[in-house]
């Protein structure tokens, strides 16, 4: 048992078969009679469909069939559900124009599915879509975010003037109006965060098969949770019951929230299956990835902040304008509005925030949520924001923000858009980051860079996450035949270590060997409900109905133990794995106990089972924060930035695994540097292509452009949650960019500086340098 305790670095579990080439992912997965299918997308950015000719693709080798919009809506076939709507300001409906599974009469982003042919194999299901003869219309098409509003733009949709999908707000006006007009100094910034491509480990996939005795499907398909697509494809798209539907997910190799979303690929899959009545699967090759994989961030921000005569915080302005893309994916505008404005207060004791945010459609791949999903963005601009207000102030960077930190004395504090913090300690998680950095004496190490040509700057970022998601989860604990203990839970692993987390939390209930309980998942027959994985929100949530879950079992034990023992339930106590009855030596493992009453019962006779199921009501979700301090080396010569030394001081309460935790910051901090200095998602202007669309083109950070990252971790536990965990799978992704734009403005500072966009490539380094020499 100690070696699977709470709070030890325990080695994760699945790694062993994973390691070995014992995983199961969904491009793996062989059915008896499998078809192929592959999708015929646009070559445009913006054109009409006068006619789509599949004839000559009919007719070739290994074909079965192809299958074009007006099939699908012979059927009944829906559109692709937007599940979050927002309101205008003036009270009208956001624009949500239908987003049909293949495109009807127009299409609207290079990537646009067209057609699906399915064949007997991959290579000649791909040759007969090149045989697919589509007359397009082309149109203008804009894909720059910072012009789509502009008068003579093209215009996306007809129904969306201007390109605007909404014109949203969240605060109180006049308050934040009020504290401005009695400031002392305001400062202004306009901030870009960058459009980022997922590009996930494993690429998107989609194996469906349908039953036709029952009139049920089973989608096998890399996901982060099946239960939000099963209603979306039997509510929205088929117009059935959504139990007629079955979706497995398999093992999963990386999401970051675009394995989120419903795809027309898996519409496109379980139709197929169904008219076919064999199993179709498709998967997504990497260049497919950049033109149809739900993409992120991709805002132009501009942020006002107040401060009165002592340098204290007054108020927050904010003026966002989001990215949606040609359509509206599943929960696309809530991104930058509920979710991204709800931490625009940071750590900080704002009086007042007001928060405009324009959703704009361009003709691009569809945006939605990555890895943070709206609040790297809004952290993003409050630390750029804040840095920018302590240059004007020339005020010391670090003593800003800590005379402006919420103190634990006003806990639980209530934010002015509405958030409440039940917990945290900024000042000393901050004062723990500055002493581990050595902040004090940077000025010598950024002297002896000079002496090498190289301009050193050190940069940070105090970060807040507010995590979030389903309301309830659930767990089943059942004891099975083969003598383990099977633990189903409603969340899914992408990677991040859940089973090993889950396992720690059962053995220290229950008391049974680690090696014994196994994590089941993926599953929305044998699970019948879950909330899925996105927000952070997979330990404390599937946690808490893991914790209430054993509570019950081990109060069914009680009972059994009774009548076993001959003992009162009240005498019986519970501990190590172990009924006892209080006061004496008598006594029997749970595990015995549990297979004891099992045999019972499949006897027909009197048994009290220890299985158990329960749904754990959230009532409060986490707000994990920390401090993150970069130090970069530029050369002037080149604009190559060297990310030197990182370090992060983080506050996750309760750490039930901090090995577990440490690696899931080091994966964030790799994202977000990757944003910050190296992702560019191109298109051209004139045609609409996305000039970056394949690793040839577009960078992600490689193992030597990162230092070792280190992670402290300052215990300040939840008090929202039994366990006293905060959400820990985004953080990394919120801080790291604005540290490192922070570290290299303040390396560059010396040349007039004061100012450089994500993505901080050499080319523009080296011609701001050029520019201000």
């Amino acid at each position: 048992m100690e070696k699977f305790g709470l709070a030890q670095p325990v080695r994760r579990v699945e790694d062993p078969r994973l390691l070995k080439g014992a995983g199961s992912y969904t491009d793996d997965i062989r059915l008896p009679g499998m078809a192929h299918g592959v999708v015929l997308r646009s070559l445009h950015a913006a054109a009409a469909i006068r006619s789509v000719d599949p004839a000559a693709a009919k007719a070739m080798p290994g074909v079965i069939a192809v299958y074009v919009a007006a099939d699908l809506d012979a059927d009944g076939i829906g559109t692709l559900p937007c599940a979050a709507k927002m309101k205008n300001r003036d009270g009208t409906d956001q624009v949500t124009p239908e987003r049909p599974v293949l495109a009807r009469t127009a299409v609207h982003h290079v990537g646009t599915p067209v057609a699906f042919v399915v064949a007997e194999t991959v290579k000649q299901a791909r040759d007969a879509a090149e045989a697919i003869v589509v007359d397009y219309d082309i149109r203008p098409s804009v894909t720059d975010l910072a012009s789509a509003m502009e008068p003579g733009q093209p215009q996306v949709w007809a129904e969306a003037p201007r390109n605007v999908c909404f014109d949203w707000e969240i605060g109180d006006k006049a308050a934040v109006e009020a504290e401005f007009a009695k400031a002392a100094h305001i400062t202004r910034l306009t901030v870009v965060n960058n459009r980022i491509v997922v590009n996930s480990m494993e690429a998107r996939a989609s194996l469906a098969s349908y039953d036709a005795a029952s009139g049920r499907w089973t989608l096998r398909t890399n996901t982060q949770g099946g239960w939000s697509l099963k209603d979306f494809l039997g509510k929205d798209v088929f117009k059935v019951d959504p139990d007629k539907f079955r979706v497995i997910t398999p093992d999963v190799g990386g999401g970051f929230g675009m394995k989120l979303f419903l795809y027309p690929e898996q519409v496109l899959t379980c139709y197929a299956a169904r008219k076919l009545g064999r199993p179709v699967k498709w998967t997504s090759e990497r260049a497919e990835a950049f033109l149809s994989d739900s993409q992120g961030r991709d805002n132009i921000t501009l942020g006002e902040l107040a401060v009165d005569k002592d340098g204290r915080f007054l108020a927050l302005r904010t003026r966002n304008v989001a990215n949606m893309g040609a359509y509206l994916s599943n929960y696309a505008p809530f991104i930058p509005t509920g979710a991204g404005t709800g931490v625009l207060a940071g750590v900080y004791g704002f009086k007042a925030i007001y928060a405009n945010v324009i959703g704009v459609f361009t003709n691009t791949v569809p945006v939605d949520a990555y890895r943070g999903a709206g609040r790297p963005e809004a952290n993003y601009l409050v630390e750029r924001l804040v840095d920018a207000v302590a240059r004007h102030l020339k005020a010391d960077r670090a003593e800003l923000r800590r005379r402006n930190m919420v103190t634990p004395d006003r806990m639980p504090h209530r934010t002015p858009v509405g958030k409440v913090y039940d917990s945290g300690d900024f000042r000393v998680v901050l004062d723990h980051a500055l002493k581990t950095m050595d902040w004090a004496g940077f000025e010598k190490r950024r002297a002896e860079a000079a002496k090498r040509g190289k301009r050193r700057g050190i940069g940070m970022a105090y970060y807040l996450e507010a995590t979030g998601g389903a309301p309830t989860e659930r767990a089943e604990i059942r004891f099975a035949e083969d003598g383990f203990v099977d633990v189903y839970v409603g969340t899914q692993s992408t990677g991040q270590g859940h089973e090993t987390a889950y396992v720690q939390l059962t053995v220290d209930r229950l008391g049974v060997p680690g090696e014994k309980v196994r994590i089941r998942q993926g599953d929305t027959d044998t699970i019948p409900e879950g909330g899925g994985t996105g927000g952070a929100r997979s330990l404390y949530s599937e946690g808490q109905a893991i914790l209430v879950t054993a509570a019950t079992v081990i109060e069914r034990g009680r009972k059994a133990a009774s009548e076993a023992l001959e003992a009162a339930p009240a005498d019986i106590v519970f501990e190590a794995g172990r009924f006892a009855i209080a006061g004496t030596d008598r006594g029997v493992g749970i595990m015995e106990l549990a297979a004891t009453q099992r045999a019972k019962a499949a006897k027909g006779e009197d048994a009290t089972t220890l299985d158990a199921a329960e749904v754990a009501e959230i009532k409060a979700h986490t707000f994990p924060n920390g401090c993150h301090i970069a130090e970069v080396e530029v050369d002037p010569e080149t604009g190559v930035i060297a990310l030197v030394r990182y370090s992060v001081t983080d506050d996750f309460g309760k750490a039930v695994n901090p090995m577990i935790v440490r690696g899931q910051v080091h994966g964030g901090v790799a994202q977000g540097f990757g944003q910050a200095v190296l992702e560019r998602t191109a298109y051209d202007p004139s045609s609409g292509q996305l000039l970056s669309g394949s690793l040839m083109d577009y960078a992600v950070p490689r193992a030597d452009d990162l230092p070792d990252i280190e992670v402290d971790l300052v215990e300040i536990p939840c008090g929202t949650n039994p366990l006293g965990v905060k959400g820990a799978g985004e953080a990394g992704a919120v801080g790291s960019p604005p540290a490192v734009i922070n570290a290299v403005v303040d390396a560059l500072s010396p040349l007039g500086i004061n100012h450089v966009d994500m993505p901080a490539t050499p080319e523009q380094i080296w011609r701001a340098v050029a520019k201000a020499a």
